[in-house]
Protein backbone atom coordinates (compact mmCIF):
# COMPACT_ATOMS: atom_id res chain seq x y z
CA UNK A 1 0.00 0.00 0.00
CA UNK A 2 1.64 3.19 -1.48
CA UNK A 3 1.46 6.14 1.72
CA UNK A 4 -1.14 8.45 -0.64
CA UNK A 5 -3.53 5.37 -0.45
CA UNK A 6 -2.33 4.25 3.06
CA UNK A 7 -3.30 8.95 3.94
CA UNK A 8 -6.55 8.74 2.47
CA UNK A 9 -7.55 5.38 3.79
CA UNK A 10 -7.03 6.68 7.02
CA UNK A 11 -8.71 10.00 6.66
CA UNK A 12 -11.42 8.28 5.73
CA UNK A 13 -11.53 6.14 8.40
CA UNK A 14 -11.33 8.51 10.87
CA UNK A 15 -14.22 10.53 9.72
CA UNK A 16 -16.12 7.39 10.03
CA UNK A 17 -15.03 6.75 13.64
CA UNK A 18 -15.54 10.31 14.47
CA UNK A 19 -19.38 9.79 12.80
CA UNK A 20 -19.96 6.70 14.79
CA UNK A 21 -18.63 7.70 18.15
CA UNK A 22 -18.97 11.33 18.79
CA UNK A 23 -22.48 11.75 18.13
CA UNK A 24 -23.30 14.45 20.53
CA UNK A 25 -23.79 17.14 18.46
CA UNK A 26 -24.96 17.22 14.97
CA UNK A 27 -22.68 20.19 13.71
CA UNK A 28 -20.21 17.88 14.72
CA UNK A 29 -21.75 14.72 12.93
CA UNK A 30 -21.99 17.28 9.59
CA UNK A 31 -18.37 17.89 10.07
CA UNK A 32 -17.24 14.11 9.75
CA UNK A 33 -19.18 13.56 6.85
CA UNK A 34 -17.54 16.75 5.36
CA UNK A 35 -14.31 14.75 6.00
CA UNK A 36 -15.29 11.35 4.73
CA UNK A 37 -16.39 13.25 1.38
CA UNK A 38 -13.49 15.33 1.06
CA UNK A 39 -11.02 11.86 0.93
CA UNK A 40 -13.72 10.45 -1.33
CA UNK A 41 -12.99 12.78 -3.66
CA UNK A 42 -9.02 13.01 -2.91
CA UNK A 43 -9.06 9.02 -3.67
CA UNK A 44 -11.67 9.33 -6.99
CA UNK A 45 -9.35 12.19 -8.48
CA UNK A 46 -6.17 10.59 -8.44
CA UNK A 47 -7.82 7.32 -9.12
CA UNK A 48 -8.79 9.08 -12.67
CA UNK A 49 -5.38 10.57 -12.80
CA UNK A 50 -3.94 7.58 -12.84
CA UNK A 51 -6.46 6.10 -15.20
CA UNK A 52 -5.99 9.03 -18.00
CA UNK A 53 -8.92 8.00 -19.29
CA UNK A 54 -11.54 11.18 -20.14
CA UNK A 55 -14.64 9.72 -19.54
CA UNK A 56 -13.59 9.38 -15.46
CA UNK A 57 -12.25 12.34 -15.37
CA UNK A 58 -16.21 14.30 -14.90
CA UNK A 59 -17.12 12.15 -12.15
CA UNK A 60 -15.02 13.50 -9.19
CA UNK A 61 -16.59 16.99 -9.76
CA UNK A 62 -19.63 15.08 -10.06
CA UNK A 63 -19.32 13.75 -6.27
CA UNK A 64 -17.59 17.22 -5.29
CA UNK A 65 -21.67 18.89 -6.62
CA UNK A 66 -23.09 16.01 -4.67
CA UNK A 67 -21.17 16.38 -1.60
CA UNK A 68 -21.94 20.83 -1.79
CA UNK A 69 -25.79 19.87 -2.03
CA UNK A 70 -25.48 17.24 1.34
CA UNK A 71 -23.63 20.11 2.79
CA UNK A 72 -26.35 22.71 2.19
CA UNK A 73 -28.75 20.21 3.45
CA UNK A 74 -26.85 19.60 6.34
CA UNK A 75 -26.80 22.89 7.47
CA UNK A 76 -30.50 23.70 6.44
CA UNK A 77 -32.02 20.70 8.76
CA UNK A 78 -29.44 21.82 11.40
CA UNK A 79 -30.17 25.59 11.64
CA UNK A 80 -34.14 24.19 11.52
CA UNK A 81 -33.34 21.95 14.45
CA UNK A 82 -31.49 24.54 16.19
CA UNK A 83 -34.73 26.61 16.09
CA UNK A 84 -37.44 24.05 16.56
CA UNK A 85 -35.49 22.51 19.79
CA UNK A 86 -32.90 25.44 20.88
CA UNK A 87 -29.54 23.06 20.36
CA UNK A 88 -27.77 20.83 18.33
CA UNK A 89 -28.00 17.85 20.39
CA UNK A 90 -28.33 14.90 18.78
CA UNK A 91 -30.01 13.24 22.19
CA UNK A 92 -33.23 16.53 21.83
CA UNK A 93 -33.74 14.92 18.33
CA UNK A 94 -36.64 12.03 18.61
CA UNK A 95 -38.75 10.81 15.79
CA UNK A 96 -41.35 10.48 18.18
CA UNK A 97 -41.43 14.01 19.49
CA UNK A 98 -41.95 15.45 15.89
Amino acid sequence: MTPTHFTISSAFLLGLMGLAFHRTHLLSALLCLEAMMLALFIALSLWSLQLDATGCSTAPMLMLAFSACEASAGLALLVATARTHGTDHMQALNLLQC
